[in-house]
Parts: structure tokens; sequence; C-alpha cells
């Protein structure tokens, strides 16, 4: 049965173009061209996606999408925003509203009708799979590179699978920047870039799977690959959001490896995670770059309806840096764990080609991840 699309607009020609786009696509379209006409339709059509404007008369888009999540019966109605009002604060209000996604007109319609097949399968497969314990989603991130955040990421994940016994999968983010492979000495994969390739709708949790690669610590990893010939496949926005609404089906826990704070769609990634850890260390600059990003999530309701962790990864002399405490007084925020990876230790891990807690199990290093795993186990399960 064709699905059943509402398009909300007070233009008629935007709704006139969008519906014949839709229309040849398949779908039933439904239209209205206010925020109570809308509210009346929904309740009597229930349709599948709603592709909805924010400015119109008697109340807004964001109303009109609170209301939808307020009502039981309606409340799973995946939501896509398009309107002209394209500004930060505009995009940070629908999604705290409650939208799935937010496009700013104008855009290629190629794009809107892939971003709409990609919600309407995954609202398919959140279906299919509602009978499924969802897991929880950490995004591991950084206000700028060579942090450290694969090697946190991969750690953590080590020590929540074997000190918590939780099932947990371990995710690469930026295809072009894949290193998991090579620092284990496993073969290439490119497991996450297959996926970006497939076809929004054949995306499904079974298909996830035969791209993890399973290793000897427990922890199966979904790769990507090094080539830099590979960085515009980040953009792939609707594939990757399928992919993080299905990875909490398959495992209790899924840790993100995000890195710098400059992943295209960040917001959408943000969007699915439960927690943040945000990567930092002692030095000046970086803590003034962490301050910026700390505000930026906090705008994404981090620190405030969601958890955020602060993580100091500390690899300099003491009389070099600034302290623990000095961080926490100007970034405002407690430091949940400091991690000080020997250098001695970190180069033979690599020559070794095993993980930090690997290494040496019943090390410092080795004890400050398993603090790390509990911790957001601890907050994730409260």
């Amino acid at each position: 049965m064709a699905e059943k699309i509402l398009i909300v607009d007070d233009d008629p020609e935007t709704l006139r173009l969008i519906k014949l786009m839709l229309s040849r696509q398949g779908y039933i379209i439904l239209t209205a061209q206010s925020g109570l006409e809308t509210i009346d339709k929904l309740r009597q059509e229930l349709p599948d996606l709603i592709v909805l404007d924010v400015m119109m008369p008697d109340m807004d888009g964001y109303q009109v999408t609170r209301q939808v999540r307020s009502d039981p019966d309606l409340s799973e109605t995946p939501i896509l925003m398009f309107s002209a009002k394209g500004q930060v604060d505009d995009k940070i209000a629908g999604y705290d509203a409650g939208a799935d996604e937010y496009l700013t007109k104008p855009i290629h319609p190629a794009e809107l009708i892939a971003r709409i097949k990609a919600l309407l399968a995954r609202s398919r497969s959140r279906a299919s799979e509602a009978d499924v314990k969802k897991g929880r989603v950490i995004g591991v991130l950084a206000p700028k590179g060579g942090l450290g955040v694969s090697t946190f990421v991969l750690n953590s994940a080590i020590a929540m699978r074997k000190h918590q016994k939780k099932e947990v999968i371990a995710v690469e983010m930026r295809p072009g920047h894949g290193t998991w492979c090579l620092e284990l000495g496993l073969p290439q994969n490119k497991g996450l870039n297959n996926l970006l390739k497939t076809q929004p709708g054949k995306i499904d949790a079974n298909l996830i799977r035969n791209e993890l690669i399973r290793t000897k610590y427990g922890v199966p990893l979904l790769t990507t690959s090094n080539n830099f010939t590979d960085l515009d496949m980040a953009g792939a926005s609707a594939q990757m959001s399928i992919i993080l609404d299905l990875l909490p089906t398959i495992a209790q826990f899924i840790l993100l490896d995000i890195g710098a704070n400059i992943l295209p769609n960040l917001d959408s990634v943000l969007a699915f995670c439960n927690e943040v850890v945000v990567i930092t260390e002692p030095q000046p600059y970086t803590v003034e770059r962490t301050k910026s990003l700390l505000k930026e999530l906090n705008n994404h309701s981090f620190g405030r309806a969601k958890n955020l962790q602060l993580a100091l990864i500390n690899r300099v002399r003491a009389d070099l840096q600034l302290t623990a405490q000095q961080i926490e007084t100007d970034l405002g925020v407690p430091i949940a764990q400091v991690i000080s990876p020997i250098p001695e230790m970190a180069y033979n891990a690599a020559l070794n080609k095993v993980p930090l807690t690997i290494m040496q199990p019943d090390g410092l290093v080795a004890q400050q991840f398993k603090t790390m795993a509990e911790l957001m186990v601890e907050h994730l399960e409260a």
C-alpha cells in the first residue's frame, strides 16, 4: 500500500510543486495550509510522514510539532521541517520541538526526496523493530583533531565489554579517516562506506551486522577507510541516519568516534546520541575551543536534558600544562576522568598492534578506562 504524506505550507505554489514531485514517486499526498488544519487532518488521516513549514498562520510549525509529539496516537509520526528560516537557532528550535529532520528552502528536489525516503525507511524499521529493546548511543568528540578520540572510543568500548559485560559496538564515523584496522593489524574493511553507498530503503539491521568486524576483544567494529578520496561520503546523511537509528537495536551500547566537531550533518548525528563525551587536553588554546564546543552542545540539550561528560587526555609534563582544577573552573564542567597514556606504553601498544587497555590490563591507563566505562554505563542506566 502506498505511504501517505501530509504536506503543510501556507504557500499554494509550494504545496503544488511538492505534491507533484512526491505524487510521481507513488506516494498518497495530503495538504494543509495552516496549523489548525494540520491537526485536524492528522487525526483524520494518520499519515506516515509530515513535511511541515515553520511560518504559518494561527500556529507555527514548532507549535504543531509539539502537539504532535504530545499526542500518543501521533507521537511516532516522522516530521520533516522544511522552511526558509535557516539560522542555527531556527534549526535548534525545530529539533527541540521534536522534528526528525530540518531542511532549508530552497533545496534540490532529489535531496528532498532522498530525505523523505530515509525518514520513511527509518519509520518502517522502527515499527518492525518495535519489540527490540533499544540500546544507548554515546558520541565522543573533541574541539579539534589529534586529541585521541579514536583511541578513547576503542579502549572505552573494550573496557565496557570486559568489566560491565555489555554488548558494545564501536563505530568510526568519518570516511577517509579510519584508523582501527591499521592500528589493530586487521584486514582493511570499509563497512561504513559500503552502507553509505546503499540505497536508504535497503539498509536494515542484518545488513549492518554483516558489515561489522568481529574482534578478539569482544567488541564488533564498524570501520571506514583511510583513503582521503572517501571524505565526501560523510555527506550521505540519509543513510547515516538510518544506520544510527538501527545500531541501537543490535547492541546495548553504541560508541561513536565523531572526532573533531566538523563532521557534516553533525546536528543530525547528535540527535541520535543519548550522551556525549567531550575530549580535551590541558592546553589553554584547546580549553578555549572546548568552551565553545560545550556551548554548542548545550544548544542540543547536552548538559541539560541529555548527559554530557568531560574527559581530560594528559600527555605532557605537569609543569607545562593547566591543572585539572583550572580547567574545571574555566569550563564550568567537572572532569569525569583523566586519561594519562604513558608515551612508552602507547608506543609499545602501537608496535604490537594492541589497544592500550590490553597492553597492560592491570596498569593505570586500563584502570582509568575502566572507570570511564563505568561512568558511561551508570549515567545511561540510571
